[in-house]
């Protein structure tokens, strides 16, 4: 190994001393706190790798079997312990390859910083050997994106890069670095980005919109709060739950703001969208004002705008201010960090009860339960659902663990029906709908929280899209639990095409291997349940093992997930099921 370097070391010797770009990179990442990058090496980004082996007592390197893996994993990592996520590639394919988590963490507002390598200046526009317009491409998916030419730019652009990601709304960046730049050298010296002319992070609360929405909500009869991502983002837990408890008032969620309230929390109404709860979606109509609190009305939640809370009027708690009046027209927007802002209107609202309006959410649940969620959690039928496989892992775990999953229907049953006892417990692409993100972040989130027990619930579509993933978690042996809910069918689609499509199951069913067998062979223990009698056990066995576990539970092939407010439709049409 050689000699480590530190930055003090850098910074004592004589002005003339230089270092490599490669060097200076690694340097500016120790700054800003990083102690893993998720990535695969290539070519381009060799001399970084190169300085990476001086620094690996401080830095973690995750060797990822594709480069998507290695941003979702970054994702994880991010969402889970609120630190900017990094990941580093080659040029060309390796850099494309991060598109799709680089779009996901755009939409979700994830912070992440990708390093990718580039060829040498002198050949850029060449069309050299795996040479890509990193920039262009990337441009339209990133909060901010840069190419570094020169080596003595390197410590400023980091230094604006993490700044970025992580304050005001966060999101990706991308900075691609030429190999001469990282070749290059200069004199270290290394600066914390702190602000940056033109961009506002954090935009000045207006003392008189906290005044205009406190009346609406002292004067409303039916008050009704929508919660997102962005009371998770502010770290505004506590200044939210003060909200709610003061003001007394429902809350309900979307698919990103789960975990930032404890499911068992009595103003905590259910989940918004699609597949939401039945009292939570319908009430949307009915309430007199809509709080609406870090969330950005997406269109699974308002479903036709043209009768989405007609009735209401509409406050809007907000940090970025091209989601205010984007979909839904706010009668009082509040722009700023809900941090700041909640305090503020916490202290003008009156204390309430709201004990009849919060009834009726109550007697929606009991039609819900009937129709629906009594038989998803404890089926009468012999195939297993997945609504019972989430509940017994909710049991077993009592809301302690993280769980992350895939995108489809096991989406939607762990988000209805797992439960999270704390915040950042919950780890989904939410607006891109990314499959096989659940693969891979879950062991990301593993890595961050090595201390917390990891569920990564997966359907057999999206598993095999980064299955290759299985060998990165080997290496680890971080121990990752991973729930595959197998129906042999891209389970969404079919449900979809079942409902609308007349049952034309066109390219949805799927000839699935020997799940266990493979991971077996990456060297992943596992155990397949075909049986409600084994389920139980098979579910402790995964959670009691020292080490990765893989648990397949064959699931019945044609269920669906229910209740579903049809796309296009109204919030007040909800279907509870296919009849």
């Amino acid at each position: 190994m050689k000699e480590q370097t530190s930055i003090t070391d850098i910074e004592k010797k004589d002005k003339m001393t230089k270092i490599t770009g490669s060097e200076a990179l690694m340097l500016s990442l120790l700054q800003e706190g990083v102690e893993v990058i998720f990535g695969y090496p290539g070519g381009a980004i060799m001399p970084v790798y190169d300085a990476l082996m001086n620094h690996e007592d401080k830095i973690r390197h995750i060797l990822t079997r594709h480069e998507q893996g290695a941003i979702h994993a970054a994702q994880g990592y991010a969402r889970v312990t609120g630190k900017v996520g990094v990941c580093m590639t080659t040029s060309g394919p390796g850099a494309t390859n991060l598109i799709t988590g680089v779009a996901d963490a755009m939409v979700d507002s994830t912070p992440i910083v990708c390093l990718t390598g580039q060829v040498t200046s002198p050949l850029l526009g060449s069309d050299a050997f795996q040479e890509t317009d990193v920039i262009g491409i990337t441009m339209p998916v990133t909060k901010w994106n840069y190419l570094v030419t020169q080596a003595d730019e390197i410590p400023e652009v980091i230094a604006q890069a993490f700044y970025i990601a992580r304050t005001g709304r966060p999101g990706p960046v991308v900075i691609d670095l030429a190999k001469n730049a990282q070749f290059g050298e200069l004199n270290f010296k290394y600066k914390k980005c702190t602000s940056i002319r033109s961009y506002v992070a954090r935009p000045e609360i207006e003392a008189d919109k906290i005044k205009e929405a406190a009346k609406l909500i002292n004067k409303a009869k039916k008050p009704y709060v929508l919660f997102g991502q962005g009371v998770i983002l502010g770290r505004a837990e506590k200044e939210f739950r003060a909200f709610i408890e003061k003001s007394g008032i429902p809350a309900a969620w979307t698919i990103l703001g789960k975990s930032a309230l404890p499911t068992d929390h009595p103003l905590n109404v259910g989940m918004l969208g699609m597949h939401g709860n039945y009292g939570t979606n319908i009430k949307s109509n009915e309430c007199d004002v809509m709080i609406a609190i870090g969330m950005r009305f997406d269109d699974r939640v308002t479903g036709d705008l043209s009768k989405y809370a007609k009735q209401a009027k509409v406050i809007h708690l907000e940090l970025d201010p091209a989601e205010i009046n984007k979909i839904v027209k706010a009668d009082v927007a509040v722009l700023g960090d809900v941090k700041e802002s909640l305090p503020m209107l916490t202290e003008k609202i009156e204390r309430k009860t709201h004990e009849s309006w919060i009834k009726e959410f109550k007697d929606c649940d009991k039609i819900e339960y009937e129709k629906v969620i009594n038989k998803a959690l404890y089926p009468d039928k012999p195939g297993l659902t997945m609504g019972e496989v989430v509940r017994i892992i909710t049991e077993k775990t009592n809301g302690e663990a993280i769980v992350v999953t895939d995108v489809g229907q096991q989406q939607m049953f762990a988000s209805r029906y797992v439960k999270l006892n704390h915040t950042r417990s919950f780890v989904t692409s939410g607006g891109l709908g990314t499959m096989g993100f659940g693969l891979p972040a879950a062991h990301g989130a593993k890595i961050g929280a090595p201390d917390k027990v990891v569920i990564g619930i997966i359907g057999d579509g999206g598993f095999q899209m980064t299955i290759q993933e299985l060998a990165t978690i080997n290496q680890t042996q971080a121990a990752v639990k991973l729930v595959l809910l197998n129906n042999t069918y891209l389970g969404m689609v079919r449900q979809w095409q079942q409902l609308f499509f007349n049952k034309r199951y066109s390219a949805t069913k799927l000839k699935n291997p020997d799940f266990i067998k493979v991971a077996e062979g990456f060297g992943i223990k596992g155990r397949k349940i075909t049986e409600r009698s084994t389920l139980e056990n098979g579910i402790e066995e995964m959670l009691n093992y020292d080490g990765p576990f893989l648990l397949e539970v064959e699931i019945e092939k044609e269920a669906n997930v229910f209740p579903m407010v049809p796309a296009g439709a109204s919030v007040s049409d909800v279907m509870f099921s296919s009849d």
